[in-house]
């Protein structure tokens, strides 16, 4: 037994991971046949022993031709030269101008106890009215996260410095009426996974937590362009999972004592708690629908290839996006007018407009809803019973659907760890993985090892079923004539599914638990349809309360 476990184990690491560390001087072992037939029934394939005997030449030839590709520098920001593209067949991209209308932000007399739950819109009407500076915005909310985070552990690096700065620039703009826009002057947070000069950018991790990348994300760019003051850089769950990082787990502010849920742990932390009215935070496979859902935020996960990843961290490169998490869904939809596009920096990004306005009613327009999920048992259902009920008062036509089912979601959603396991490769290799805080069997360097051992064949499977899935999913929508749909946050596999085909979510409050806890309802759009997916969420929104319920600190 203890002969065939090493066997085993020399197989894998030297055919399959490549991962031991040999010394420089020790010869590494031929491959042999008994190697290939381990590691072939580890695949759940069966040769004969000719068919093995035949193949030793090309596995010894391929696993050098390993060893030189390790020689080569490929750090995270190096993508593959195949980029995941989630348009089905014969989709046409939106054409024509983008256009951007916002609900008036009304009148509003300051009130310093209200001052953390503004939104942008009433934020912004304080600077243009003259009743708060920048520079006086900016230090209330620096000195409130300065306050609550060593109860939240929700900011990594505070920008003090230069979030004054940037406000001071933008006191001085509005001083002469040179307006760039509604997020002129308003203070904001980004998920440290997105780089800024000058400034660490840690990606929550210990092997990281010193790292300075010289370049600015662009995401981080177009805000500054747009008046943003920048004052920290969030917790992020080490390495993009979960709430879990370096200093500590970043805590729910509705019960301090519980993480925020990952891993846009700090952004969604803060923004519930007061500390910012929008924060940055990425989504990978429900980064931040999550925190969203167990913090009471706001958040539009946007379609893949909408906003440009260009100087934030590479951990799935056909799966991540960046969004924002806010108050409301407004605030979602003016945080996106000013981040999204495209980007000479990241080819994925697609061009296509993106035309917003506040919808004056929900009568006569047709929502899916995902009949199974919302008819099954699963803790918010009393929640989302409700939601049904209260678009069915705004005179919402609900039209039932049903997802596709013929390409299960779970079993190919593999392709984030494959894509994972290559984007940190050589810190597994190196070992520095030890260092990582979690080293459960549910944690990365686990899943980073054990994704080794996904066959090149069996990705490229899964990448083709996924084809296949994005077109079955364009067929649902298709057939009933919706543009939007809803769906339980959790329940009904819609969280995995739409992360995989790249579609386009909002998630908002729609009510609490027995614990008093904020529980969510995921609105679905279509591809590059983000103006009409919020339009139909802020209604709903408008017509409810919850979004304005807020933690006690």
């Amino acid at each position: 037994m203890k002969q065939t476990l090493r066997i085993a184990a020399a197989c894998a690491g030297s055919f399959l991971l490549g991962a031991f560390v040999m010394a420089p001087d020790e010869p590494r072992k031929p491959i042999t046949a008994e190697m290939a037939d381990i590691a072939s029934r580890l695949f759940g394939l069966d040769f004969t022993a000719a068919e093995r005997d035949s193949m030793l030449a090309n596995l010894n030839d391929q696993r050098a031709d390993y060893d030189a590709l390790r020689k080569v520098d490929l750090p995270n920001e190096v993508a593959p030269a195949l980029y995941f593209n989630p348009q089905p067949t014969g989709f046409k991209l939106p054409t024509g101008p983008s256009s951007f209308s916002a609900s008036p932000a009304g009148k509003l007399t300051l009130n310093r106890n209200d001052l953390p739950y503004y939104t942008i819109g009433q934020l912004g009407y304080l600077l243009r009215t003259r009743q708060m500076t920048s520079v006086e915005m900016t230090t209330f909310f620096i000195e409130r996260l300065k306050k609550y985070n060593p109860t939240l552990f929700c900011a990594i690096t505070i920008t003090e410095d230069l979030a004054l700065q940037q406000a001071r620039r933008a006191d001085e703009e509005i001083r002469r009426n040179r307006f760039r826009g509604p997020l002129h002057g308003i203070p904001y947070g980004v998920k440290d996974l997105l780089a800024k000069r000058g400034y660490r950018t840690t990606w929550g991790s210990v092997p990281y937590k010193d790292q300075t990348i010289n370049t600015d994300a662009t995401v981080i760019r177009k805000l500054e362009e747009a008046g943003a003051v920048l004052c920290a850089k969030m917790a992020v769950g080490e390495l993009a999972w979960g709430d879990v990082w370096f200093g500590g787990m970043s805590r729910n502010p509705w019960k301090p004592e519980t993480g925020s849920s990952g891993s846009s742990a700090g952004s969604a932390s803060s923004v519930s708690a007061g500390l910012f009215p929008f924060a940055i935070g990425t989504e990978t496979l429900g980064s931040i629908v999550s925190p969203s859902t167990v913090c009471g935020t706001t958040g539009l996960r946007p379609t893949f290839g909408r906003v440009s990843r260009y100087g934030a961290m590479a951990l799935s490169w056909s799966m991540d996006k960046i969004g924002p998490i806010a108050r409301t869904v407004e605030d979602c939809a003016l945080v996106f007018n000013a981040i999204y596009g495209p980007d000479a920096n990241d080819p994925t990004v697609v061009t296509a407009p993106f035309r917003y306005a506040p919808l004056a009613s929900l009568q006569g327009v047709r929502i899916g809803y995902v009949r199974k999920a919302f008819a099954s048992n699963y803790p918010n259902r009393a929640n989302d019973s409700l939601t049904l009920a209260t678009l069915r008062q705004l005179k919402a036509e609900l039209v039932p659907i049903d997802l596709p089912d013929d390409v299960p979601p779970g079993r190919i959603s593999f392709v984030l760890g494959a894509e994972a396991a290559a984007a940190f490769d050589e810190l597994t290799r190196s070992g520095r993985d030890d260092q990582m805080v979690r080293q459960v069997k549910n944690a990365w360097p686990n899943e980073f090892r054990s994704s080794r051992f996904i066959p090149a064949v069996e990705y490229i499977q899964a990448n083709r079923a996924r084809t296949k899935l994005i077109n079955d999913m364009a067929s649902v929508l298709k057939n009933a004539r919706v543009d939007v749909y809803i769906a339980p946050t959790y329940a009904g596999g819609n969280l995995t599914l739409t992360n995989l085909t790249g579609h386009p979510c909002v998630v908002l409050p729609n009510g609490f638990t027995k614990q008093n806890l904020p529980t969510s309802i995921t609105f679905m759009g279509q591809l590059y349809e983000e103006g009409k997916l919020l339009a139909v969420a802020k209604a709903y929104q408008d017509a409810t309360a919850w979004h304005k319920k807020h933690p006690f600190l």
